[in-house]
């Protein structure tokens, strides 16, 4: 399981580090950045996904499914907040 953890982090610390730096040029942008974890339609899309992605993840993959069926489920959520910003 060590390269799908290391695999995660690396695709959560790129938007963490993309987020400190449009903060560091534009003040005040990293809270509407992340409201998405406020927001209760991305938050209820983003389980409706991440729920029939873990059960299959975990059948067939076991723990590590379960880690990607959470990354994928973050990402839907990153895509629905740009979504409904447009």
């Amino acid at each position: 399981m060590g390269p799908v953890l290391f695999t995660a982090a690396v695709v959560v610390a790129v938007f963490v580090v993309r987020a400190a730096v449009v903060e560091m040029r534009h003040p005040g942008s990293a809270v509407v950045r992340w409201s998405l974890l406020r927001d209760a339609r991305t938050l209820r899309t983003s389980a409706f996904v991440a729920g029939p992605l873990a059960v299959v993840g975990w059948l067939r993959a076991g723990a590590e499914g379960l880690v990607w069926a959470l990354l994928v489920a973050g990402l839907v959520a990153y895509a629905v907040s740009k979504f409904r910003e447009e």
